[in-house]
């Protein structure tokens, strides 16, 4: 295929089989069909990129998602990573930087005679450029930014979109450290700091210096402290951001890399734009997901129950499916392709959950529903990782693999003995397998079944679609698991017992989901906690707090606001503001 349109999705599913079963070097034909009858009824949906790319003779991508390296603190070095990113961005992926390597504003700049304006400023230019791009396609563009918390310009940074024309393109997320939560129980004063290295010879003095790991370097160094805020005052400011716009979301750093398979190699400060995959300097993954729905048989009736067995065996197909896409996709960068085939990272998740749990009468949010969710998502991480390492024994295991080191993981020594035993005697094809991303489009694509962990929006609503000429086009969807009861029941008004739709949920409640799953999920999780416009602030602010408690890497709120608008709206929504980084993030 060259752009042209395909006939049927059944074109489409025979042209993503035959691309990806292109690695197989016995039984081709054989996996070809295999990979078919996985897409076949939309049972594996691979990621967006995957999806419009594979077996085209477009000069694409096949993975969603990047984070690039390091952001030197020259003017070459920066333009350098947004040359970077816009490679990277022309080929269909979405981006993730750590901003924290620039200079705080206002530090001098000796070299040229002048002052850093700080990373804020220069995030601008990614803004500018991600714009650019989206005036040449009718793909949305996805970046995330992320900051150090005890970075001097975090206020500018937990402000910076206050303004509704500002950094629209850019999803923010702040690196919040376990020493930063401890300030904030405690109510200590916060040190803002940067590398005294990095301060074009600052003469120090007598002022305060702490050792800190900070991004590009190998060891803790000397940092020199700016200044002293108290540490709730930014806590504070974070979730009044968060509560009257959306951002920024909130990383927990520490536990990110706490829980890292690679932890022996890597030091992850940033991740992909939807927050799914904490990436290290130009990492890469490709995306994946099972439809749960395809799964539920005898729906709407008390026999309905869930085909666990067939679920696995379409999960072994899909990791190989995902395997060989490491292996046919091009790379913009040079250095991605490094990383991606050393690493070998996927990331298989799920979609479709809440319908499949309405199919079954099972309502969200309630301890039967965060059970099956835990039970469904252990099935495919212990089958991925299963198949993976039967991968390793016919394919070879992923070339950073140090067997030692990695089965000391904290993540690795949670699995399965038969696993780690597997992993011992024959390795393991890929570094990390699990991650739960928003599947946005391609779960409408499905026939808008739920997305990812999601609660259902609504049973009816109105999604905006970005078009060719830069317009959105508005289309009337009907939940799928609705869909389904009225084939049954007729359209007389009537809804499934167990429908229950985001803004009837306690927030606790989207909490407690993300929380059930994470235990199988080595990669992170996209989640949006949705929040009724008229939720008390004083509720709302402990929040992220109750996520770090939890155990969660990452969280995202969101409260419709003025300044993001939506992307899904019922009638009585007001759907006429910017968009961005809205309760439906983009599948980037």
């Amino acid at each position: 295929m060259d752009g042209n349109a395909e006939g049927d999705i059944t074109d489409t599913w025979g042209r993503i089989a035959r691309a990806l079963a292109v690695p197989e070097t016995r039984d081709r034909a054989a996996w070809e069909q295999r990979f078919y009858d996985a897409l076949e009824g939309f049972k594996f949906l691979p990621g967006g990129r995957i999806q419009a790319g594979a077996g085209t003779a477009r000069r694409v991508t096949l993975f969603n998602c990047f984070v690039m390296g390091r952001v030197e603190d020259s003017i070459d070095g920066i333009f350098t990573a947004l040359k970077e990113g816009a490679l990277t961005m022309q080929q269909g992926g979405g981006v993730g930087y750590d901003f924290s390597t620039l200079r705080p504003g206002g530090a001098p700049a000796r070299s040229v005679g002048s002052i850093a304006s700080g990373p804020v400023s220069f995030m601008r230019n990614w803004d500018t450029m991600c714009a650019t791009l989206l005036s040449t396609g009718t793909r949305r563009g996805a970046m995330m930014a992320t900051l150090r918390c005890d970075h001097p310009d975090i206020e500018r940074f937990v402000d910076a979109k206050r303004d509704r024309h500002a950094l629209r393109h850019f999803n923010l997320s702040v690196q919040v450290t376990d020493a930063f939560m401890q300030a904030v129980r405690q109510d200590d004063s916060w040190p803002l700091l940067f590398p005294a290295e990095d301060l074009n010879n600052r003469d120090a003095g007598d002022d305060e210096i702490v050792m800190r790991e900070w991004p590009g370097k190998s060891v803790p160094v000397a940092c020199v402290v700016l200044r002293r805020i108290p540490a709730r005052d930014l806590w504070a400011r974070i979730m009044r951001a968060t509560y009257d716009y959306a951002e920024p979301g909130v990383l927990f750093v520490d536990r990110i890399n706490a829980l890292n398979n690679l932890w022996y190699r890597e030091r992850i400060s940033a991740t992909n734009p939807c927050g799914e995959i904490p990436l290290p300097p130009y990492g890469a993954c490709d995306l994946g997901s099972i439809n749960l729905t395809c799964f539920v048989n005898e729906a709407f009736s008390e026999r309905a129950h869930f085909d666990m067995a067939g679920m696995q065996q379409v999960v072994a197909t899909a990791t190989r499916m995902l395997d060989n896409v490491i292996d046919v996709s091009q790379f913009p960068l040079d250095a991605q392709r490094e990383q991606a085939r050393s690493s070998r990272r996927i990331g298989l998740g799920l979609t479709g959950l809440a319908d499949a749990l309405i199919m079954q009468g099972i309502e969200y949010g309630t301890d039967a529903a965060t059970e099956f969710a835990a039970s469904v998502m252990g099935a495919i991480c212990h089958s991925a990782y299963g198949t993976s390492v039967q991968l390793a024994q016919e394919k070879g295991a992923f070339p950073l693999l140090e067997k030692s080191e990695y089965l000391r993981g904290e993540f690795i020594r949670a699995l399965p003995a038969e696993i780690r035993d597997g992993i011992s005697m024959h390795g393991i094809r890929n570094s990390h397998l699990t991650a739960i991303a928003p599947t946005g489009t391609i779960s409408l694509l499905a026939n808008n079944v739920s997305s990812g962990l999601e609660p259902v929006f609504d049973y009816a609503y109105t999604r905006r679609v970005l078009s060719a000429d830069g317009g959105f086009v508005s289309y009337e969807l009907t939940d799928y698991a609705v869909q389904q009861w009225r084939a049954v029941h007729g359209k007389d008004g009537s809804l499934p017992a167990a429908l229950v739709d985001a803004r009837s949920l306690d927030p606790v409640q989207h909490l407690r989901m993300q929380a059930a799953l994470q235990p199988f999920v080595d990669n992170a999780i996209s989640k949006t906690i949705n929040v009724p416009q008229e939720f008390a602030f004083s509720e709302f602010r402990s929040l992220y707090e109750q996520a770090f408690e939890m155990g969660l890497k990452g969280c995202t709120t969101f409260r419709s606001n003025p300044v993001t608008g939506d992307v899904l709206h019922t009638d009585a929504d007001d759907a006429t503001a910017t968009f961005c980084c809205t309760m439906e993030r983009e599948g980037d």
